[in-house]
């Protein structure tokens, strides 16, 4: 199989669909890969690492589109790479595709016809998302620093050290959603010394987290009621809310922002989902934050794309044992054989085959079974 991988274009977006140690395993598997010029600088690989492991660099992007069957990417095709989605029949799309946050992106996937595989919907038999996973992890991790930096009076807050000092109490972090990101957001912020208190409406999983941090945490049911009690003395608030492949729910209101402290920083960890405050809007690493009341809102929908090295890396050990699959056997054979991977296709043949995007969207629906020769 031809496999692609283009440089991606959307704003301050630096990471790469595939690393040099991927490349050597697709072609010493049979497989040809091309890569757009330039496609690796952003994390730091250079055209020469991919050449040395097999890869063919190409400078026209729409030759690349056009010739290969496979194309990986990192993030959802943005509007410039519409016209090239149809570039070849029956080409698969590999990437992270968020689309029920997006219907623009969702009409054209349908438009094009071809078939298109969500990472963050690849889901295993235990509920787990193998794909989304890694990316969780950093978004997480990042979150309570991206937020202590906004919290410091240069980074436009309210001027609070995070940790604190003798004397002076440590700031107030409230992180809500316990999953794969909330427990990286709630472990950085106890390293940073914060007051520290987890959100979900999961009991058993509020058990584990307080189990894992030995009282470290407080953990605390989620209702309207307490979101409101403590996003009011928090000075940072991270929403690490998910449903898988839907939008997610819309849990801290601008009413409840109104009421906490000037300077205080909300990080939306679940952007790409349309977030879970009232006010979210998509951000850039360029111009990250924006004023909600007297707080700032840091809604960056790429938050890994700061730190790309380590994130291409993550994420392509990650990918590339269910890339291989798809290379291998095409995506029909491969998602016969990997109910996990089948949860991840979106759209196909000009139809949404996951029921919470065509939810999203009021479009209708087609099962996968249906659509499989």
């Amino acid at each position: 199989m031809i496999v692609g991988v283009p440089r991606e274009i959307k704003e301050d977006e630096y990471r790469v669909a595939i690393t040099p140690a991927g490349v050597k395993e697709l072609t010493q598997a049979g497989h040809s890969v091309i890569i757009e010029k330039g496609a690796g600088v952003g994390s730091s690989i250079r055209d020469d690492d991919f050449v040395s492991t097999g890869a063919t660099i190409i400078d026209d992007v729409d030759d690349l589109w056009a010739t290969a069957e496979l194309v990986l990417k990192v993030k959802e095709p943005v509007p410039e790479e519409y016209p090239r989605l149809a570039a070849r029949p029956e080409q698969t799309l590999f990437t992270y595709l968020h689309l029920a946050a997006s219907l623009a992106c969702t009409e054209a996937l349908i438009a094009a016809g071809n078939t298109a595989i969500a990472y963050e919907t690849v889901r295993l038999a235990n509920g787990s998302l193998p794909l989304l996973t890694p990316m969780s992890e950093v978004a997480g991790r990042m979150a309570p620093l991206m937020g202590a930096h906004h919290l410091m009076r240069a980074g436009g807050g309210r001027g609070t050290l995070v940790c604190g000092v003798p004397g002076v109490v440590a700031a107030n972090i409230v992180v809500i959603g316990a999953g794969v990101a909330g427990m990286a957001a709630a472990t950085l912020a106890v390293g940073l010394h914060a007051n520290v208190y987890v959100f979900d409406r999961n009991l058993e999983r509020l058990r584990e987290i307080d189990h894992h941090f030995r009282g470290a945490v407080e953990t605390v049911a989620s209702t309207r009621h307490a979101i409101e009690e403590y996003v009011q003395m928090a000075d940072i608030v991270i929403g690490a809310v998910l449903v898988v492949g839907a939008r997610a729910p819309k849990l801290v209101t601008d009413e409840m922002v109104a009421s906490m402290r000037p300077g205080s920083v909300l990080v939306d960890i679940s952007v790409d989902q349309g977030g879970c405050f009232e006010s979210t809007r998509p951000t850039t690493h360029s111009h990250p934050v924006f004023a909600v009341h007297d707080s700032l809102f840091y809604c960056v929908a790429n938050m890994p794309g700061a730190v790309p090295n380590t994130s291409t890396h993550a994420l392509v050990n990650a990918t590339l044992p269910f890339t291989l699959e798809i290379a291998r056997h095409g995506w029909q054979n491969a998602v016969r054989a990997d109910a996990a991977l089948a949860e991840g296709v979106n759209v196909t043949q000009g139809y949404i085959t996951y029921g919470p995007v065509a939810d999203a969207h009021n479009l209708n629906y087609r099962p996968l079974a249906d659509l499989l020769d």
